[in-house]
């Protein structure tokens, strides 16, 4: 088996760079998980792997191979180089390198009555994890991140993510496409914003459904809130407007759950 023990290693260099930028993400089709959770709920999601890097100190290749991945390459490395990989502070002592999947709206596999979350412009990756978070909790159809800020596979969003960037069915697209996607497959969808509103809890998500939230500092932009079914929004009792994007996108969510019986 390959072991790579120096930092200094052409290979280790170039996760690195994987690691930090987005366009080696885009050029080479892959990025980094780290975790065993995180890796299992990837397999779990049909990700394929290309390599699984670990330290056999913390982690053994037997371990490894419960993961059903016994034809993927697998290379030791040393504590020095793991650290110099990881991206959080921890003691797991396993990376794997995956590929990319498609995250494109003709992908989407719909249920007969969807129920869709749509993020749009979201900048924080923090914010994109934690509306991960929230779907995979309500089961939703999918996501979609329309005018998408972010890499998907920026490793804080699959940290901050907790792993459900792979259990969530996810596209990206502009805000015109996800609208005439909607149209096109007979989706409801209703737009959070103060503009020209109804208190949310007075509208029917029972039927094909998309909930609309965008970030806390701009909100929608003028397409969501001229074109949507309802606008839609929280009322608010204290001194603010706004609340975190991912707290409003799981009230609006449970809401949608409550009505349509879960």
């Amino acid at each position: 088996m390959k072991q790579i023990t120096s930092v200094q290693n052409p290979y280790i260099k170039s996760l690195v760079q994987l690691q930090d930028k987005a366009k080696m993400r885009k050029q080479t089709g892959t990025f980094i998980i780290e975790g065993k959770r995180e890796i299992e709920l990837a397999l779990k999601g049909g990700y394929e792997l290309e390599t699984v890097l670990f330290v056999p100190e913390l982690t053994s290749e037997k371990e490894l191979l419960s993961f059903q991945i016994a034809n993927v390459e697998r290379i030791e490395i040393s504590k020095d180089v793991y650290q110099k990989l990881a991206y959080r502070d921890t003691t797991e002592g396993v990376i794997a390198i995956a590929k990319t999947k498609s995250l494109a709206l003709k992908d989407l596999k719909l249920s007969d009555n969807p129920l869709i979350l749509i993020g749009e412009s979201l900048e924080k990756p923090g914010n994109v994890g934690a509306i991960l978070r929230t779907a995979d909790a309500a089961n939703v159809d999918a996501v979609i991140i329309a005018n998408p800020k972010s890499d998907l596979y920026n490793p804080n969003v699959v940290r901050s993510s907790v792993g459900c960037l792979f259990t969530n069915q996810i596209a990206t697209a502009s805000t015109e496409e996800v609208i005439a996607f909607l149209k096109e497959k007979n989706i409801n969808f209703y737009s959070a914003t103060l503009q020209n509103s109804t208190s949310y809890h007075t509208q029917d998500y029972t039927k094909p459904t998309a909930l609309v939230v965008g970030t806390e500092a701009t909100g929608l932009t003028q397409a969501w809130r001229d074109q949507a079914t309802q606008n839609i929004i929280i009322p608010m009792q204290g001194e603010i407007d706004s609340m975190n994007v991912s707290v409003a996108a799981a009230i609006l969510l449970f809401e949608a759950k409550r009505q349509r019986g879960f």
